[in-house]
């Protein structure tokens, strides 16, 4: 078990199975030192636990809690790419999309769920740039998506 395996487990968390795409495209690519993730839902066995925009059907901490789900499913994507979540030097970036009800302003907010996720597990690896973009609609009636961006290193 990895280092980063192992915190996660110190915080109780599992790394669940890659999600299977819902369309033509791969979890995550490695270019060189890089691995691009795909967009990852909040997917937790097979569904998505909420649906709806964020400030109408979602709350912004439930909302913020699924935006965490979605970091585990990026770093679950990782390694399906580079075999050993040890590999990463750091996360470069990380952008998250919220479903928003017109008047929601808060989602940078929302997506501290997987920011702080990626510190608490990664720590000082886990610190990266990052955009929250609100939108009108996500696949799935999703309220939240997030992507990842990691450095990694043999």
């Amino acid at each position: 078990m990895s280092a980063v395996e192992k915190r996660l487990a110190e915080l109780g968390l599992t790394l669940p199975d890659v999600v299977p795409p819902l369309a033509a495209y791969q979890p995550a690519v490695r270019t060189g030192d890089y691995v691009y993730t795909a967009g990852q839902l909040p997917m937790v066995k097979g569904s998505v636990p909420a649906t709806g925009k964020v400030g109408a059907e979602v709350s912004a901490e439930q909302a913020k809690e699924l935006a965490a789900v979605c970091a585990l499913n990026a770093l679950a994507a990782v390694k399906s790419v580079v075999g050993d979540l040890d590999k990463i030097v750091r996360v470069v970036k990380v952008v998250g999309f919220i479903a928003s009800a017109p008047d929601f302003t808060a989602q940078p907010g929302v997506l501290n769920g997987a920011s702080e996720l990626l510190g608490e597990v990664l720590g000082d690896k886990g610190v990266h740039a990052r955009s929250a973009v609100g939108v009108t609609v996500l696949p799935l009636d999703a309220p939240v998506e997030v992507e990842i961006l990691v450095e990694v290193q043999d």
